[in-house]
């Protein structure tokens, strides 16, 4: 006969979609992370504050509360503020900030306007232009820098050591195309003879010119002023009609180039499979228009608000999340088509569920502690109280855990599998199940013995059903009648009994006379049954014991049983002979 050696190549339709999967999964990651690490240019000329910043309005710290007046002084029923009294609580420059940028964003920009030192106007400006100035102001503001209350002082004299005159403080510093331009404020008289913080009459001559560099542009006149009076998380409603739009066109963009590139390789030898053509039309078409969305965030000149809400990165993070669980299936698929073809671990696919939806929680807080962190709350807090947390429920969920585990020591180390019979402890039956929490066991008896895993695996168990031939092992006791030649003769017909059956392994299969009983002649037979079902066994067994029953009644010998045999004797006794010999 011809000798063929057969080469099993892997499944080529495998292959390649292991390939194109891993292909796009890298390079999405690659532009995750290329579009994380991009380092920001706008993002610049102040501190850069977080979304929190932006929703969450400060304490003011310009005022102390009534409860920490001393009990001495009378207590009013309100704040008291800081420096000199006034209406408008521009006795510090923090308080003037403050209260200017709460004016202007309640559009009360006549209130907005008296936060400005409008004495000293350049040509082409008046008294009567402080709400059309304190307006472009706050736009300018808005659109460039974030104003840190915590640099500016609280003293009514201001900051004594920043290089400006004692008078006047640095609110921010705004770089334009031409130069670079400080926001001053300084210290005036009111009326009355008493000096309050207003904005510098410098910083206010300057305002037309900064508005043109950093005002609405173009937007402003072609939409309507509601787009620019409303907000919304400190964002005006004409930068989220951009976001929506711009939004929008970046995801036909996309939908058009992930629907080519499918088409394309539809083409080719190595086509897609259904569930590349979903991962392509899911996570990874969301992820490039979200980064062509980014890309196109720049015509907006977004301000430090929109800024804010960037870097928190939402979007990115729910695309990114969603990315990572696609791989997490595919991961757990191929797993489970592994298992199922192979028949010992086939078992153990029930086992990927609860292990698949733990890796997607995970990954799911994660990318909320990421998103918690982006937003501006402080995470090492956050997960100090998830730690405790996560004690309390490891504590709680103790017993669980030591079974979810037991279950996998089973499924790994395989001891016993679903069909199984095996005895434990005190108890013989057969396995049905083996749970994430316990393992079924149903006895001789019928009943159904249920074992939690954690104490399962710590039992000895004894697999039958694992035994690839059974032990064969009667003793013979024949009676103390028998003769040497008899037992000789049983020894050899036993002995060609054992080595012409067809089911009895010959190696080894021996017969000895071993015994000299208290009542009987042991014989140990000694051979394995090439079986392993437990009633193919006993009906070989029952065929070999009545021929041995046959070879011992055929020699003329038979079975001994417990006896005990009694010696009479007549006579005087010893002691009687020997008084006779003496």
């Amino acid at each position: 006969m011809e000798n063929r050696t057969i080469t099993m190549y892997p499944n080529p339709n495998r292959i390649k979609y292991r390939s194109w999967f891993c292909l796009v999964s890298v390079l999405s990651i690659v532009l995750v992370l290329s579009f994380m690490v991009k380092p920001d240019p706008a993002l610049a000329q102040s501190k850069q504050p977080s979304l929190k910043d932006i929703i969450v309005e400060p304490e003011d710290p310009d005022q102390v509360p009534a409860e920490q007046v001393p009990a001495k002084q009378p207590t009013p029923d309100s704040k008291q503020p800081k420096g000199p009294q006034d209406e408008l609580e521009r006795g510090t420059p923090r308080s003037s900030v403050k209260g200017f940028f709460k004016a202007a964003r309640a559009r009360d920009f006549e209130k907005a306007a008296e936060y400005l030192d409008l004495r000293s106007l350049p040509k082409g400006l008046e008294e009567e232009d402080g709400p059309q100035l304190a307006r472009h102001l706050k736009i300018v503001l808005d659109r460039t820098v974030w104003v840190d209350m915590d640099t500016l002082s609280t003293d009514p004299k201001g900051h004594s050591e920043d290089g400006f005159p004692s008078y006047r403080d640095r609110v921010c510093h705004i770089k334009t195309p031409d130069k670079d331009v400080d926001i001053l404020i300084q210290r005036v008289p009111r009326g009355d003879g008493t000096s309050i913080w207003k904005v510098s009459s410098i910083t206010v001559a300057q305002i037309p010119q900064l508005y043109k560099h950093f005002g609405y542009g173009y937007f402003e006149r072609y939409l309507p002023a509601a787009f620019f009076d409303l907000e919304f998380m400190g964002i005006d409603a004409w930068m989220w009609l951009g976001i929506v739009v711009f939004g929008v066109c970046a995801y036909f963009i996309a939908l058009i180039i992930t629907t080519l590139v499918t088409f394309v390789l539809n083409r080719t030898k190595y086509r897609p499979s259904g569930r590349l053509k979903r991962f392509v039309a899911g996570p990874v078409r969301f992820l490039l228009a979200l980064l062509i969305l980014r890309a196109s965030f720049d015509l907006l000149n977004p301000s430090p608000a929109f800024q804010a809400l960037i870097r928190t990165h939402t979007l990115l993070l729910i695309v990114v999340t969603w990315l990572l669980m696609g791989l997490l299936d595919f991961i757990f698929d191929r797993l489970a088509n592994r298992l199922r073809g192979d028949g010992e671990r086939s078992a153990a696919v029930m086992l990927l569920p609860p292990l698949r939806n733990a890796a997607k929680i995970i990954l799911i807080v994660i990318a909320l502690v990421m998103w918690l962190d982006n937003i501006g709350f402080k995470v090492t807090t956050l997960l100090a109280g998830l730690g405790v947390g996560s004690i309390a429920v490891a504590l709680a969920a103790q017993k669980s855990i030591e079974n979810l585990i037991g279950a996998i020591t089973l499924y790994m180390s395989k001891p016993v599998r679903v069909g199984d019979f095996c005895k434990f402890g005190d108890f013989l039956g057969t396995v049905e199940e083996i749970g994430l929490r316990a393992t079924r066991v149903r006895t001789l008896d019928n009943t159904v013995v249920t074992v939690p895993n954690g104490e399962f695996v710590n039992l000895h168990i004894d697999n039958f059903t694992q035994r690839k031939k059974m032990l064969y092992r009667p003793k013979i006791s024949l009676r103390y009648e028998t003769s040497p030649d008899q037992i000789r003769s049983i020894l050899a017909e036993i002995k060609k009994l054992l080595t012409d059956h067809p089911k009895v392994l010959s190696d080894p299969a021996r017969v000895r006379f071993t015994n000299f009983g208290a009542y009987s002649l042991d014989l140990d037979i000694f051979a394995y049954i090439d079986e392993t079902g437990y009633s193919d066994f006993l009906e070989i067994s029952e065929e070999l014991n009545l021929k041995i029953m046959d070879i011992v009644s055929k020699v003329g010998s038979s079975f001994a049983f417990p006896s005990q045999t009694t010696y009479i004797e007549s006579g005087e006794g010893l002691d009687k002979g020997s008084g006779k010999g003496s």
